[in-house]
């Protein structure tokens, strides 16, 4: 954003709070601007830089207070980053009031005028945003300190594990924010490292005899954009999470996901996740443990400087939109102003929470998932127990039919009854969606078939070519 002032206006600030802000060091900056609001609490520049590097590094109640001050003065910057604010708290109308006045006093500043719409495009976007807020359980929260962000994270060990760089690379890694994730089989690791004309960017490499080597930075579209980094891997190898600071981001590091087509060997355009995964703050480091049936990501939302809050959610088979038009409501759940707003009253989490909290895998790795036939001599159980990377793909792509060719033959049984219990014809809206929806059941059966087919001919035939 541009600012307004003119050079006149700095006479109350210290020269080194002043060079600070300038270079864009907005935490410093406001260390050394609090002590310049000490010594002088009414000062409108004071109070106005002090908003902007509060509002800057997640200092909210710093912000509002300061920018405040600012704005009755007349500081008209001050009114258009206190719009911002309020945007990122969900208060549209307060927002929007801040705008219209910061619009009457610069009607003749052209370059104002542009960097109001940009804000209230901003404001907009978040609105929508919140209008389709996920309707997730969330049953626990814990706030660590970002360098302990890994202990909150208890995952299985058919999930993979998490490591902070720094400690799985030997050769003096010194980029904090970067996480390696390792798949269950400890042949591949995913993650994020500088690179010059992008930032941070997601490599991936694999086991090569005793070490990890052949690395490669991972394929479009993920690494067209800059600052990517803490991704998470799916049991399946093809569905990523990551966070990062381009693709449009609202704010700090969102949360994405993308899938890879092994056909092209690139992946599907990613995936920004709806709120309340996401938010203006840092929001990063999505993991799912598809055994214990539990999810956390971390944000750093409305946290002191240093801090992050980890939630631990129970991961929605579809997307559930909160289906509400009370705008106070979704800004709460999107905010996630309380998690117990978010729970069932017919449900008890703690057995959940306990599961969550434990790094054993012995809760549900003992236990078969399905059972598939390759041959007279192997019955699968378990996605581990493929030899073959491509044919656990295809076993997996077969299952997703599956579930839903079942699914959607439910919702078709459905559609039937009330088609029977009405007196209308083939041609009537329901008519047209039951002939829709046998067609598609048909065509799932055979995906579903086909697909198991082929898994099972790449694993006979992986077996068949080992000595």
């Amino acid at each position: 954003m541009i600012l307004f002032f003119p050079a006149w206006a700095f006479g109350q600030v210290s020269e080194e709070a002043m060079k600070l802000f300038e270079e864009g060091n907005y935490e410093q900056a406001k260390s050394v601007l609090k002590i310049d609001f000490e010594n002088d609490p009414a000062d409108a520049t004071i109070n106005k830089l002090l908003g902007i590097a509060a509002l800057k590094t997640g200092d909210i109640e710093t912000a509002e207070h300061s920018l405040t001050v600012a704005s009755k003065k007349r500081i008209h910057e001050a009114t258009l980053y206190l719009g911002r604010l309020y945007a990122m708290q969900y208060k549209f109308d307060d927002a929007e009031k801040q705008f219209a006045a910061f619009e009457k006093a610069m009607r003749r500043n052209k370059e104002a005028l542009a960097e109001l719409e940009k804000e209230r495009e901003y404001a907009d976007r978040l609105r929508r945003m919140n209008g389709r807020t996920e309707d997730i359980q969330i049953i626990d929260s814990i706030v660590v300190s970002k360098r302990d962000l890994l202990s909150a994270y208890n995952l299985s060990e058919s999930g993979g594990s998490l490591e902070w760089a720094r400690d799985f690379f030997d050769d003096g890694w010194n980029e904090d924010n970067s996480v390696v994730f390792m798949n269950e089989r400890k042949t591949k690791v995913y993650f994020s490292r500088f690179a010059t004309e992008r930032g941070s960017t997601l490599y991936t490499m694999e086991k090569m005899l005793e070490n990890f080597g052949n690395e490669k930075m991972l394929p479009a579209p993920i690494s067209d954009a800059k600052d990517q980094a803490y991704p998470f891997i799916m049991s399946d190898g093809l569905t990523i999470y990551f966070a990062t600071k381009g693709h449009e981001t609202i704010g700090g590091y969102d949360l994405y996901a993308s899938r890879l087509n092994l056909n092209s060997n690139t992946y599907l355009t990613p995936n920004q996740m709806n709120m309340p995964f996401n938010s203006p703050f840092n929001d990063y480091m999505m993991v799912i443990d598809e055994k214990k049936g539990i999810g956390w990501f971390a944000s750093d939302r409305y946290q002191p400087e240093g801090q992050v809050c980890v939630y631990t959610f129970i991961p929605n088979q579809e997307v559930l939109l909160i289906q509400s038009d009370d705008e106070k409501i979704l800004a709460n759940r999107a905010k996630i102003s309380s998690i117990q707003d978010s729970w069932r009253t017919d449900k008890d989490y703690s057995s959940l929470r306990d599961i969550a909290s434990k790094r054993s895998n012995k809760i549900t790795d003992t236990a078969a998932d399905f059972d598939f036939v390759i041959n007279n001599d192997y019955t699968y159980h378990q996605l581990a127990d493929f030899k073959s990377f491509s044919a656990r793909e295809y076993f997996i792509r077969a299952r997703d039919a599956k579930r839903e060719f079942e699914e959607l033959s439910k919702q078709l049984d459905e559609k039937r009854e009330q088609y029977a219990a009405s007196a209308s014809n083939v041609s009537t809206p329901l008519g047209v969606e039951i002939l829709y929806m046998e067609k598609r059941v048909s065509e799932l059966f055979d995906q579903w078939k086909a697909t198991e087919t082929v898994a099972r001919n790449e694993e006979i035939q992986y077996i068949n070519s080992q000595p």
